[in-house]
């Protein structure tokens, strides 16, 4: 009995199940950007079929719900799809037989034919290619975003503007528009860099505990109406968030989400990493411009800030003289990165990654018994993460991606979002001078934007310019550091709301 009913249970149950065909449909209104299968290939749940990108700048990545062999494709690169549109079948199947293919011995191709084929590896087949028979963007576009790399590597070696950072990123923007080569694409190194060092924000981190063992608190500490002046230049972020979603109502191609707006506006801060990382949260697909942008005008800090600063200012008030500042003791360095971070914890923890590893470098710098630990922080780790970092945003200033209205808005927004800054700062700092009864020189104000120390360095200059005897870097520098804090915290509130 036992050995009938084994019988009947073996040839109950079939070697292979049926096969079923699918339909593979497009999700949204989209254009192809990128195939990654064709007819005969087959693919396991989860691999991917091809990548769209709608018009608003959203990437969708198509991936197989089942295994199966893909039976037939109906599409090409570049061309424009409508939602619920048929893309191609496939064959689905619980068991794939994937065989290698030998392939007989054939005459060998004639001269003329294999010099074809080499000169359709070229650079400059893929130019043409792209040109004509698929999109401006991957023909004349990378042309032109890789004279925008050599600019910004022009301008980092020669004219000195953020070079540690610049030049990587110009860089990383002449490999990402080679055409053919795919260095930027799944599977090549850039693609690796972004995805595992700024998708998961790991590389702003640790620039930000650098930049906290480099930062001395003292300034701030001794003079803590400064505060109030790192807070008011946070003001051009929140404007600007608001502009964003103006310019989506107002011009046609531009479609900012509030996540959009929200990490356009933080270019307003003036502080690269905190961009990076808001941005690689709320919205990846902006994040080489908004870090262009954020870079490009910390860098021309000295050729924006004095204007404004002269502008929203009498002679008189430059050349006011601060008193000097008292003497920061060893423990209250200390205590303050404890004390901030115990801050952020209770009342806004979404901003505590930014927080947090900023106070631990700073606190490694200051409590003096780790000092191979601080030395590693602030040079050798914080200058490896960089050339990635750079590297890793290089990647996403590929021609498809920022050649577009949305990229203009982007550059006038930074823009409007630093100048209102930079204006907020100066005029509290006006205020403050009104109603305190030490002098307050309003140059500080300019200095609550984060980008240390070069605004500092600015408001000491326009300073000396109006009064040779007027040394404002040390106050300034209280301004900077809390600055620095303000745009953290800003961004962890745009974290949380959103």
């Amino acid at each position: 009995m036992l050995f009938l009913l084994g019988l009947i249970t073996v040839f109950s149950v079939p070697a292979f199940a049926d096969t079923e065909t699918i339909t593979i449909t497009s999700p949204a209104d989209a254009k192809i950007k990128r195939i990654d299968v064709h007819p005969g290939s087959f693919v396991y749940s989860g691999d991917h079929i091809a990548t769209l990108k709608k018009e608003d700048g959203t990437i969708i990545n198509l991936k197989a719900g089942s295994s199966g062999k893909i039976t037939n494709l109906d599409v090409r690169e570049y061309q424009k799809i409508h939602k619920g549109e048929a893309i191609g079948t496939m064959e689905s199947s619980p068991v794939i037989a994937d065989m290698p293919v030998t392939s007989k011995g054939s005459t060998l191709p004639s001269i003329s034919s294999l010099g074809q084929n080499l000169y359709k590896t070229t650079g400059i087949y893929g130019i043409i290619q792209g040109q004509f028979t698929k999109d401006w963007t991957v023909g004349i576009g990378r042309v032109l975003m890789m004279l925008v790399g050599l600019l910004l590597v022009y301008l980092g070696i020669f004219k000195k503007f953020e070079p540690l950072l610049l030049i990587p990123i110009g860089y990383g923007a002449i490999l990402s528009n080679i055409p053919l080569a795919g260095i930027a694409e799944p599977g090549g190194i850039l693609f690796y860099i972004y995805e595992v060092g700024i998708m998961t924000g790991v590389f702003p981190l640790i620039i930000f505990m650098g930049v906290g063992a480099l930062t001395d608190f003292g300034p701030m500490i001794a003079n803590p109406k400064t505060i109030l002046l790192g807070g008011a230049a946070q003001f051009g972020i929140f404007t600007t968030l608001l502009g964003a979603l103006f310019l989506t109502d107002l011009i046609p191609g531009i479609n900012f989400s509030l996540r959009d707006a929200a990490s356009i506006g933080i270019i307003g801060g003036a502080d690269g990493p905190t961009a990076i990382f808001l941005s690689s949260q709320l919205s990846p697909r902006l994040l080489g411009s908004i870090a262009i942008a954020a870079y490009s005008y910390m860098a021309l800090v000295p050729l924006i800030q004095p204007p404004i600063m002269k502008w929203l200012t009498t002679k008189e008030e430059r050349e006011i003289k601060m008193v000097q500042l008292r003497h920061v003791s060893k423990m209250e360095k200390i205590i303050l990165p404890l004390t901030v971070l115990g801050l952020c914890a209770a009342l806004l923890p979404s901003a505590a990654p930014l927080i947090g590893m900023f106070m631990l470098g700073n606190l490694a710098k200051e409590c003096g018994v780790i000092d191979r630990l601080s030395d590693t922080i602030k040079n050798s780790l914080m200058y490896i993460v960089t050339i990635f970092l750079g590297l890793g945003v290089g990647s996403k200033l590929s021609a498809d991606k920022f050649l577009n209205v949305e990229t203009l808005g982007i550059l006038a927004l930074g823009m409007i979002a630093f100048c209102i800054g930079t204006a907020a700062g100066v005029l509290l700092a006006k205020l403050m001078n009104k109603i305190s009864k030490t002098p307050v020189n309003p140059l500080i104000g300019a200095a609550g934007v984060s980008a240390v120390p070069m605004a500092a360095r600015v408001v000491n200059k326009v300073g000396l310019e109006a009064n040779p005897q007027n040394h404002l870097i040390m106050h300034a520098m209280g301004a900077n550091v809390s600055g620095v804090i303000g745009s953290a915290v800003a961004a962890g509130v745009l974290l949380a709301l959103l």
